[in-house]
């Protein structure tokens, strides 16, 4: 191979005659599932644990935020790299590397004296996680022979969607009897146990592409995304000023669009850090905004729903998760069983019924009030879970099956980046919309519950109107066997019409 080129083996060089993988790679993959799974785990952990933290640590709300807010501002500026990353550097190093950092930041966290420790730890944390969840994505693809590969995205959509929904849960339970420490301490053994045993079974599925990094990317990468995530953070933070919130989105604005030019000419030598002729297919251009709409759905909804139930209807904090915990539990039995059918159908029609089923839930929860019974609660997060349950696992599948192989570890780049913007993007539309309402209601003399539920109204209404966009999007997904790839050659100046914004597709 020459310099300038990523060679990526075929999932057939993989796997067995039967279409089924060989049992080293079936445990690298179960490694890495389980893996990502737990570092995904500590992006929600935080929220449950804010007051015992502002006790604890003597630190305000608003300060206690940015334990989780630092952690999507780090992963926002960390993935994008990745694709870069993934592309220089052999598999195992990079696992290596990506559990280490996580190890360190979580055992940091849990002796941390105070909370400037504790924010360190968290980005630290944030650093191995923005590197497992783009390694997992690109070794399944690459791995998994075709035929199966549905199955196999399935588990990890359990990944992607079931563990920042259930860290909440998870963290309630722990502090109804241990310190918040012990968030920490019982993931910090798994952490070190998965780092020992992947420095052994780990193995290298790509060969490294010798080039160097553009240290202006990198820069435009991180004010771009980063100020993006930063200044959504702080729309959703009541009491941010407008300095804080408009200055970085603004900033962040600019930086993005140069960003993307600068892109758009490394990527005629195929030198790109985050190389966005990904988008030039169809499919994963339209699973990427279904995604970025379902996550901003999911993590806003996340957020709302607790202040619903705890301020309105009443229910404790560990009832909350304890009642939020059969649509997280059903959202990863799912999973497999939706890529199964996977499998069998292809992505459309699990796609717009799932689609349906999230903006159906979505206006059904505009109807709850201040006297709704916790039952219909429970079963708007039992029909959303299932929604998301069918949207996830066909669109990681379809969309990045539709790339040239050369472009995996960038397009699982972009569905990590993606998350975190649409994440973050969700929380302040959500929580800004709410906080608008609630005032305006108990300016007029509203009671708590009652400023809270008309808030709680109106964010979900917007994001049920947000939702019929999903729809039309499922309509244009198809199923695209990556074998058309096999053998191909890259040439670099293939799409180059992107760059001028020419359609194109596969």
């Amino acid at each position: 191979m020459t310099d300038t080129t990523l060679t990526t083996a075929p999932p057939s060089a993989h796997a067995a005659s039967d279409d089924r993988m060989n049992a080293r790679d079936r445990s690298v993959l179960t490694l890495l599932l389980i893996s990502t799974f737990v570092v995904i785990l500590n992006e929600t952990i935080m929220g449950v644990a804010l007051p015992s933290l502002m006790v604890d640590l003597s630190i305000s709300a608003s300060a206690g935020q940015w334990l989780t807010a630092a952690f999507m501002l780090t992963m926002a500026v960390v993935i994008p790299i990745t694709g870069f990353l993934l592309q220089r550097f052999n598999t195992r190093p990079m696992f290596i590397a990506a559990m280490s950092l996580f190890s360190v930041g979580t055992l940091v966290a849990a002796i941390a004296p105070g909370f400037t420790v504790l924010l360190l730890a968290r980005v630290i944390q944030a650093s191995g996680t923005a590197i497992m969840f783009p390694l997992l994505i690109t070794s399944a693809i690459t791995l998994v022979p075709e035929k199966t590969r549905g199955r196999v995205m399935g588990n990890i959509s359990i990944v992607i969607s079931v563990a920042p929904a259930i860290g909440p849960i998870i963290s309630g339970i722990i502090l109804s009897s241990l310190s918040w420490r012990f968030m920490f301490v019982v993931v910090l053994p798994i952490s070190v146990a998965a780092l020992i045993v992947g420095g052994i079974l780990m193995k290298n599925i790509t060969t490294p592409r010798k080039t160097r990094i553009d240290v202006l990317s990198v820069i435009l990468s991180a004010l771009g995304f980063g100020g993006l995530v930063y200044g959504l953070s702080n729309l959703g933070t009541p009491g941010a000023s407008a300095y804080a919130t408009l200055l970085p989105l603004v900033v962040g604005g600019i930086a993005l669009v140069a960003f993307i030019l600068r892109q758009f000419s490394l990527q005629r030598r195929d030198a790109a850090l985050l190389d966005l002729r990904t988008f030039t297919s169809r499919n994963f251009t339209f699973s990427i905004i279904m995604f970025g709409i379902a996550m901003m759905s999911m993590f806003g909804t996340i957020v709302l729903l607790p202040i619903y139930m705890q301020n309105v209807i009443h229910i404790s904090p560990v009832n909350t998760g304890l009642l939020l915990l059969p649509g997280g539990l059903l959202m990863g039995l799912l999973a497999p069983i939706v890529g199964r059918i996977y499998d069998r159908i292809g992505p459309t029609a699990l796609l717009v019924v799932g689609s349906i089923i999230v903006s159906a839930d979505l206006w059904g929860m505009t109807l709850l009030t201040a006297t709704s019974s916790f039952w219909w609660v429970l079963a708007a997060h039992v029909a959303l879970s299932v929604g998301l349950a069918l949207i996830f696992t066909p669109l990681f599948t379809a969309s990045l099956a539709s790339l040239k192989p050369e472009l995996y570890s960038h397009g699982s780049a972009v569905v990590g980046t993606i998350q975190q913007v649409a994440g973050a993007a969700g929380i302040a539309l959500f929580v800004t919309i709410f906080t608008a309402r609630q005032a305006a209601l108990a300016g007029q003399g509203a009671s708590n519950e009652i400023a809270i539920a008309g808030g709680f109204h109106n964010a979900i209404l917007v994001g049920a109107i947000i939702s019929v966009l999903a729809i039309v999007a499922a309509v244009f997904i198809r199923k695209q066997p990556s074998s058309q790839f096999e053998g191909a050659e890259f040439d670099g100046a293939e799409f180059e019409g992107a760059a001028q914004g020419a359609p194109a597709g596969h």
